[in-house]
């Protein structure tokens, strides 16, 4: 929370004479300002420059498993054989998962 350091402090005086109700009131309208919002509803209208890729076509090469790579059988990722951790119910484990 930032600091008025320029504002006038408060004296004894001054704090002992706020009354309950003043009090309250204070309390009330800081939680007046609080806004409920939908994310999705807000989400909705904002907009990204140069977020169009409707036009785009994405293009990958995609290459079969090599002879040293595996499937790990828990996150079914495709690792090198040095992320082998063991095996689990005959099935190969990456050193991730099994941790």
């Amino acid at each position: 929370m930032a600091t008025d350091y320029d504002a006038p402090r408060k004296t004894e005086e001054d704090l002992s004479e706020d009354s309950l109700q003043e009090l309250q009131a204070r309390r009330a309208d800081k939680n007046s300002g609080v806004v409920d919002e939908d994310e999705t509803e807000a989400a909705e209208g904002f907009e990204l420059p140069g977020a169009d890729l409707s036009g785009e076509e994405l293009s990958v090469r995609v290459l079969p498993r090599q002879a040293d790579e595996f499937t790990c059988a828990s996150c079914f990722l495709v690792h090198h054989r040095s992320q082998l951790a063991g095996e689990k119910n005959g099935q190969p484990i990456c050193s991730e998962c099994a941790a």
